[in-house]
């Protein structure tokens, strides 16, 4: 069983899986759905769920800085109920500064910023997954 890391955002969502072991997160996909179309979204991330048999889902949870949870993350935990529905279990995990981080990965891979658009949300994914493998060992 594999775990699932997902960035929802408002049009997109990152995509990123476990290995088998449970040790590196790799990116799969950034799926693009019309503006808050979360129903789009949940059909497209249950088909990640089945294909790679998925157990967890770690779904960031954007915070503002002081903590607080704001409507991008009532988005989130209603996302993660949501999911729930599937039979799965569902970590939010605090995304703060994880697309920053994803940005300077990709500016020292010297990534073209036409290339980095087109697949920051899959690298932010691989972000949110890897700290919470990594908090797991």
């Amino acid at each position: 069983m594999r775990t699932l890391g997902l960035d929802l955002g408002s049009r997109t969502c990152g995509i990123s899986v476990s290995d088998v072991l449970g040790m590196i997160a790799r990116p799969v996909e950034t799926i693009r759905f019309e503006e808050d179309d979360y129903e789009s979204a949940f059909e497209q991330v249950q088909k990640y769920i089945k294909e790679f048999q998925v157990e967890t889902v770690v779904l960031g949870l954007p915070k503002h800085m002081n903590g607080d949870i704001g409507l991008r993350g009532e988005v989130s935990i209603e996302f993660k109920k949501r999911l729930e529905t599937l039979g799965v279990k569902v970590i939010l995990w605090d995304e703060r500064l994880t697309t920053v981080a994803a940005e300077r990965i990709l500016i020292s891979a010297d990534v073209s910023r036409k290339k980095r658009k087109k697949i920051i949300d899959q690298m932010a994914a691989v972000q949110i997954l890897q700290g919470y493998l990594d908090s797991n060992r």
